[in-house]
């Protein structure tokens, strides 16, 4: 068989190879999940609006629906987006996809040419960065700090590199680091990226589980130029396995990834759609919210606290104001992807950082959860890993 060339440039997830080597060790208390904890799903709440809404609307749930989307849930995404968000949008603006993981490699297949550059944050999701490798895409990382992503040296690489074609970022309690960019940096942000030809992607799904600080507008609500491709996501606030979202952007975007799904998948899920509705028109996901929000920040506190008092002096780490991860920061003679076969002799895991950088990156640095993991768990956990970093630090 003659596969395309685009196949040779796809790779295999590493955080996947990690995980398998995980799963060999039965009985370790594992942070590497990426994952929302499954017993905040609103199972009950789930099972009577879908029970009640076969009855209602049966017909049009199990029948095919609009590639862009079912109305309903099209309709309760502006107003959620407007009333939270402040992105004041049309249904012209908007597409349901399969997951952000849909509209990452939607948006891949508009604007990627081979030899184009793609610019991410470093480090940044492997996702991302995977769903521009079949299309020839080079890749060029600019650093972080507190405060967000290095405007002064974003500004640098796009006017040194003039095939920049997107820039993808997360600016709300990133995946791997936590890390949320302040206003001053969201600003310095959009007056760099104005002064050139290029699109932005802004992936948002992390940003409503903010459980500390205040609320910090998105770029999308900052955008004068229809330079960014917003997306949304229900994965992290209601359940992933309904794979839904949303990519909100300019009408030109939106109908080019409307021809593209034509040819993909026809549409999304219609029936999670409108169960999706019958929910939100029965239960208060606000509340549910909520109940998420105070669920993780116990966590998070607990673990910062736990790795405070654990952790070697010369282990450093994040301190998040929402999402699902802290970025730890070893010394720098620690390879984290070697050292995790001790930890697992400990019988704890996490995922190595270096995994997460589009090109080559530091070997020092490991991706923690605490969403998954019991308040009992985390304890005992952080105590293992802790003892297993002061044997090598």
């Amino acid at each position: 068989m003659q596969f395309s060339e685009r196949m040779s440039r796809i790779q295999p997830s590493a955080i996947r190879d990690v995980q398998k080597k995980i799963s060999k060790k039965p009985g370790v208390i594992s942070f590497a999940a990426g994952l929302p904890d499954p017993d905040l799903f609103p199972l009950e709440a789930l099972a009577v609006s879908t029970e009640k809404m076969i009855r209602e609307k049966g017909k049009e749930a199990f029948q095919y629906g609009l590639t862009k989307g079912y109305g309903p849930m099209l309709d309760k995404i502006l107003e959620r987006m407007a009333r939270k968000e402040n992105i004041h949008a049309t249904v012209d603006n908007i597409i349901m996809t399969t997951g952000s993981q849909q509209g990452l490699a939607l948006t891949a297949m508009m604007f990627l040419e081979e030899g184009d550059i793609v610019v991410a944050e470093n480090p940044s999701y492997l996702g991302g960065i995977n769903a521009c490798r079949p299309y020839g895409a080079q890749f060029i990382g600019v650093d972080t700090d507190e405060d967000g992503i290095d405007t002064e040296q974003l500004d640098k690489v796009l006017s040194e590199n003039p095939k920049v074609k997107l820039l993808y970022v997360i600016p709300n309690f990133q995946n791997p680091t936590g890390k949320a960019w302040t206003l001053e940096r969201r600003k310095a942000f959009m007056e760099v990226i104005n002064k050139y030809d290029v699109m932005v992607v802004e992936d948002n799904p992390y940003g409503e589980i903010r459980f500390k600080g205040e609320f910090v507008p998105t770029l999308k609500s900052m955008d004068t130029q229809g330079k960014i491709i917003y997306l949304g996501s229900f994965s992290k606030i209601l359940a992933p396995g309904l794979r839904l979202a949303w990519m909100c952007a300019n009408p030109e975007v939106i109908k080019q990834a409307e021809l593209i799904k034509e040819g993909w998948d026809l549409q999304c899920n219609q029936f999670v759609q409108v169960q999706a509705v019958a929910f939100m028109n029965s239960y208060d996901l606000e509340k549910h919210i909520q109940g998420i929000q105070q669920a993780y920040k116990d966590k998070c506190e607990l673990m910062l606290a736990e790795m405070e008092k654990e952790f070697p002096a010369n282990v450093k780490f994040t301190k998040p104001e929402g999402g699902m991860f802290i970025w730890v920061v070893l010394p720098e003679h620690v390879d984290a992807n070697a050292f995790l076969d001790t930890a697992l002799e400990y019988g704890v895991a996490y995922i190595p950082g270096e995994f997460f950088y589009a090109n080559e990156g530091p070997k020092n640095t490991m991706r923690m959860n605490f969403t998954t993991v019991s308040e009992e768990k985390i304890v005992e956990g952080i105590h293992l890993l802790g003892k297993a970093l002061k044997s090598i630090c």
